[in-house]
This record gives structure tokens, sequence and C-alpha cells, in this order.
């Protein structure tokens, strides 16, 4: 990358981030652009500002010229640059983490784990499973969609690059050639010729939005990873007609984050998609995890992980269920789906009772599909009932554990945006959940493959940016690190049935992502 552009990138994390250079401290970033990469320098320099309490709205070139005294340039990339993927298959070893395999060599059985003598802190703090009220009339969803629109445009009102926005109505008044910038919810893309088109509407007016042939790369770049249904910033100009012509889309997007981390070591371990029940759930690997998790298993390495464990989060498709797709009979081994609960409870009670396990509902589990899904009733999981540590909640819901602030999501959503946006896979489902980050939202697409629930608040908008993103699904492991948020696919314990067959997805069963809430340090764990 050329100076120019990498001057032109740290500006706009800059402004991204909410802030702004002062014209001193950018003729400083300028002046040492050549020797000092100034993505780096911006990206710790925001990394500090948002430890501080007192937040400027101006970085000045003072604290500029101390983030360059204090650290040096290679320790300014080793902390920031960070893969935005990594690879899936059993060999893949990154310096983001450890692939952590069994060997021949046997576990020697004087385990003692530290996590048993550490106190729990879990707090669920965000979760709708009691606040579930829609009968699903048309005034519901008038109202949900406004209350995404009023939401979100807080969001991005935020940003100094966009306070300034007006409405659809006043920039339809403005004169010809006038620049400015809407907020507006995309009704709907299309292509015209070589153009694109969108149709954005705001709480008031619609407005139609041309990309031209000759928008920047970028701006194209941008339209293509439009979803319908999201809430955006368009920087216009206005033309003869009431046609607006688009130079800039600007996303809700996150400022980059300081990690809440956990005062000492204690590991959280992220899985999904278990799917007891199914003829293709790998119980030998699950059976070795278990055992793992109580310090009968594994290499010296992958014990002194166990004995850390505090947390297990589980996002959704505990169970196969029954009746979920045409066909699914003929590949159960349990067909009713109260038994397969008893089986799966059966496995989670020989978890040790120190570790605290949190399930959350997918599409195969008996909570209802749309989304916000509810905890999954009682009556399937009454066996847990009085056991301190297994906690059953909603899907999203956002948790603390040990300070660490960890949104749980199923991740139902991210079909959609794997068959409708170019670059977008089932083998990097990371790709995919880093656009709800951008999009502040995590189910934008209404009348695709997810089922939205017409609450009367939506439940969905990302409000708070959590320290990690866990979701599931996709059955393939994937994860990345974006603007401070640990975002993580986890894969989960299904082989590769017909249906994925039909797709071409093939899954990572049996490895399995362990994070270390103090220093966000990544191990996947085989367990084949």
């Amino acid at each position: 990358m050329l100076t120019k552009e990498k001057l032109q990138k740290a500006i706009e994390t800059t402004i991204a981030a909410g802030y702004q250079l002062n014209s001193e401290a950018f003729e400083f970033l300028m002046q040492n652009a050549e020797s000092n990469d100034p993505i780096s320098i911006m990206n710790l320099a925001l990394e500090r500002m948002e430890n501080m309490h007192d937040k400027p709205m101006f970085i000045e070139r003072q604290f500029l010229e101390k983030v360059l005294q204090q650290t040096a340039v290679s320790e300014i990339i080793e902390r920031v640059v960070v893969p935005e993927q990594t690879p899936h298959s059993n060999q893949f070893v990154s310096s983001e983490a450890t692939l952590i395999k069994q060997s021949n060599a046997s576990c020697e059985n004087n385990f003692q784990p530290y996590a048993k003598d550490i106190p729990s802190d879990l707090k669920i703090l965000e979760d709708a499973t009691t606040k579930l009220t829609c009968n699903g009339t048309l005034d519901e969803y008038v109202r949900y969609f406004q209350d995404r629109y009023k939401r979100i445009e807080r969001l991005l009102r935020v940003r100094m690059d966009v306070k300034s926005a007006t409405s659809i109505t006043e920039a339809l008044k403005s004169p010809p050639k006038t620049k400015l910038k809407i907020i507006g919810m995309v009704t709907e893309k299309r292509d015209s010729k070589n153009n694109m088109i969108l149709s954005v509407e705001d709480l008031e007016a619609s407005a139609t939005v041309l990309i031209p042939q000759k928008a920047s790369d970028a701006v194209k770049k941008k339209a293509l990873m439009l979803l319908p249904d999201t809430v955006i910033c368009l920087a216009v100009i206005k033309t003869r007609t009431n046609l607006l012509m688009a130079e800039d889309i600007i996303f809700p997007e996150i400022g980059r984050k300081g990690q809440q981390r956990a005062q000492e070591p204690v590991y959280a371990v992220l899985t999904s998609d278990i799917h007891v029940g199914s003829t293709k759930f790998n119980k030998e690997a699950f059976k070795n995890f278990i055992l793992w998790l109580k310090g009968k298993y594994g290499t010296p390495e992958m014990l002194e992980i166990a004995g850390r464990v505090k947390y297990l989060l589980v996002a959704g498709d505990i169970v196969d269920g029954v009746g979920i797709y045409p066909g699914q009979q003929n590949e159960l081994t349990i067909k009713d789906v109260h038994k397969q609960y008893d089986f799966a409870i059966k496995y989670l009670e020989k978890i040790p009772d120190y570790i605290e396990i949190v399930l959350s509902p997918g599409n195969h589990d008996a909570a209802r599909k749309s989304l916000p899904q509810p905890a999954i009733p009682e009556t399937y999981l009454e066996a847990i009932q009085g056991k301190k540590n297994i906690h059953s909640v909603g899907s999203p819901c956002l948790l603390s554990v040990h300070g660490v602030e960890v949104l749980m999501y199923h991740g139902r959503s991210l079909d959609d945006i794997i068959s409708v946006i170019p670059g977008m896979d089932h083998e990097h489902p990371e790709k995919a959940m880093r656009l709800l980050i951008q999009s502040r939202h995590l189910a934008p697409v209404y009348g695709g493959k997810t089922m939205l629930s017409p609450e009367s608040r939506d439940y969905l908008v990302i409000d708070r940016v959590p320290d990690i993103f866990h979701a599931g699904h996709i059955h393939v492991l994937g994860y990345c690190n974006y603007r401070g948020v640990l975002v993580v696919n986890s894969g989960g314990w299904q082989e590769q049935t017909d249906y994925m067959e039909k797709l071409g997805l093939v899954p990572t069963p049996g490895l399995v992502p362990v994070i270390n809430l103090q220093t966000f340090e990544t191990s996947v764990i085989s367990f084949l």
C-alpha cells in the first residue's frame, strides 16, 4: 500500500471510530508516514483512547508523539495487526491460535483444575425471553421497523461524519448539485445497465439513489455489501430531478474497541450445533470432549487448558429436533425430541459442576423459530431444573463472563447473507458475521430464510458492542478479530449430512475454540 493510501486509510479509521485529527496532528502523521506506518499509529492511538475516561473529540499532535515515544513501530504492528481470517483444516496453526491434538501418550491421573477454586462471575445482561409480546399484526411490523430505524440512526449520528445528515424530505428540496448526507433504510437494491439503484426511506419520505458506473471502486464494493432492510448513511449529490447521486456509503459500523478482560486466567469454551439425536452426531468426539473437561483425556498441554475452563457457551442446536427438514426421520437415531434432550442433558451432567454452562437455542431446538428466540421451554429441560451451573437463555443473548461481554446468537441469518453477498461462503462464516457487526444488526433481511418476529423493540440491533461475538449454525470453525471484537463461529459436532453434501458444505466437527479471557489467546482443540 502506498504512503498516500495508508494516510487515507488512517484518517478513515479515525473518523469511523468517532474522532478527528486536528491540523497539527495530521501534519505530524504526514511527516512520519515514510518511516512509521500511519495506520498502525492510529490503531494504537485509538486503542489507548478507548481506555480514557474523558474521550476528546479531536486527536492532538502531542498525543501522537507520546504514542511513538512509548512504543516502537514494530511493537505497534505486532499488537494491532490481526489476521482477518483463519484456515479451517485440521492442520492449521496460526499466530492467533494453536491447534492442539491428542497424542498417543497417556494422560496422568493427577488433574487439579485451577478453575474449581475460582468463583464464577456470570451475568445475563440482555435476554428477550420474558419480554416477547407480539401478535404478528401489520401495525406491529410497522412499529418494529420504525424502532430498528430510530435505534440504528442514533448509532450512525454518533459518528462525526454523520452528525450533519439531513432528512430525505429536505434533501429532495435542495437545489441541484447540493452535496449532503441522508440516513435511510434500504428497501430495494437493483442493477440497471451498468449502474446500481437503491430505494431508501426514512420515517417521513423515500428516495431513489443512483450509484453510477463511474463511482469509485470503494463505493461499488460497499454497495455490493448492502443488505435489504439495513440502515445506512449516504453521501449524495442532488440532481435536477428527485434522483440522488451517491458519492459514498457509510455503514453504522463500530469503532475500534478496547477489550474488557478477566483479571485472572480463566477460559471459556465456545461451541454449538451438537445435534444430539442425529445419525451424524459424532458422539465419540463429544465423549472425548467431556472426558477432557474432567481431566481424563488429552496431552499435558490440553489438560492444562482444561483445568482453567470456567465457562461453556453453547450457541444453539443442542438437539437435531424432529420435522425440521424433509426426510429428516431417515437421519435420526432418536425420533422423539423430548428423548433427544434427555440424552443431551445426560452428556452435560457429566461435565464438572464448577463449569458454568450456558445453553441458547437454534433453529433445530424446541423453541419458536422466529427471532428473537426465547429460551428452550422448561418442559424439554426438566432434568436441569435445580442445577445451578446450567443456564438456559434466549438467542440472541448478551452475557458477561468474568467481566468479558459475549454476544451469543445461533446464526440463522448467515444463510441469507452467504446466499446474496458476493465473496461470502460457508467456508468462512466469520466474514458474514463481520458484516452483521458492520450493519449493527443480527438479521437485517426480512423475507429470507430467517423468520423475524415484530416485537415492539428490535432486539436484534447490536447496540452494545461485545468483546466476543459467538455464533454457530454453519458447522464450520472460523474466526477473526474485527476492530477489537473477537468474532467466532464455533463449528459443531455433526458430520456431513446429505443436505450439507448437496450444498457443498464441508463441516469441521470436533474442533473446539477455547478463549483465555485474560489474554484473548485462542486455542483450537481437536477431539477427533
